[in-house]
């Protein structure tokens, strides 16, 4: 995945519906548990505006305000950075990102995807390379592959958690066992998915692959 358009439509592809989720759950419904143990709904929202900023913050890049995306990224010391978000980096992005979705987790949503509409709409940020846990490859890429699986995955948690009927489509469902067998066993590893649970006969495709990463759909959804 090179070309910019491709990517900015990849992501968008991907941050709409979960966008869309975000605007219909009801005021009082953030406070909520989600599948993901000891998360809110609105933990969850944290998580996934977090990641994408921590990500990008690790690579030089403020998603916050605006940057000189004029500037060559081979010139850039942060395009050959590890993959891994940083704990330190991550916690104060994560605490930045919490304290705004206190008051008003819509316009937090809206002005995050608004303002990753802005960067990967330039090749300076959606072309930047670096060396990922699988070897080289650029922002746009992993913004798309990995953290896309998250915009999909944590858009059914938030869907739960608010009692709000999200059916993934059988492209998400793909995306989601193509991913999460190039994931391997990081699949399962600590802060990722729980260990895979059982199905029954007449599960269906849904039902399956969400089971793969340790999450039950609940009854009569």
């Amino acid at each position: 995945m090179t070309s910019t358009p491709d990517t900015l439509a990849a992501y968008l592809d991907l941050a709409e519906p979960f966008g869309s989720v975000v605007d219909r759950v009801p005021a009082d419904a953030w406070d909520a548990p989600s599948p993901c143990e000891g998360w809110t709904a609105r933990d969850v929202l944290a998580h996934v505006i977090g990641s994408q900023r921590g990500f990008l913050a690790e690579r030089g890049i403020d998603v916050a305000s605006s940057t000189d995306l004029d500037a060559d990224p081979s010139n850039d010391a942060s395009a050959d950075v590890s993959a891994d978000v940083s704990a330190d980096v991550l916690a104060d992005v994560l605490a930045d990102v919490s304290a705004d979705i206190a008051t008003d987790p819509r316009a937090v949503w809206r002005a995050h995807e608004a303002r990753m509409r802005e960067l990967l709409a330039d090749p300076a940020v959606a072309g930047m390379e670096y060396d990922g846990v699988f070897g080289r490859t650029t922002v746009g890429a992993s913004i798309v592959a990995f953290h896309g699986f998250d915009l999909v995955v944590h858009r059914w948690d938030i869907a739960v958690a608010a009692g709000l009927d999200e059916h993934l489509t059988d492209a998400e469902l793909e995306m989601i066992d193509r991913s999460a067998d190039g994931f391997g066993d990081h699949l399962y590893d600590d802060g990722v998915c729980k260990p895979a649970l059982p199905v029954g006969e007449g599960a269906d495709r849904q039902e399956r692959v969400l089971a793969r990463l340790g999450r039950l759909v609940p009854a009569g959804a």
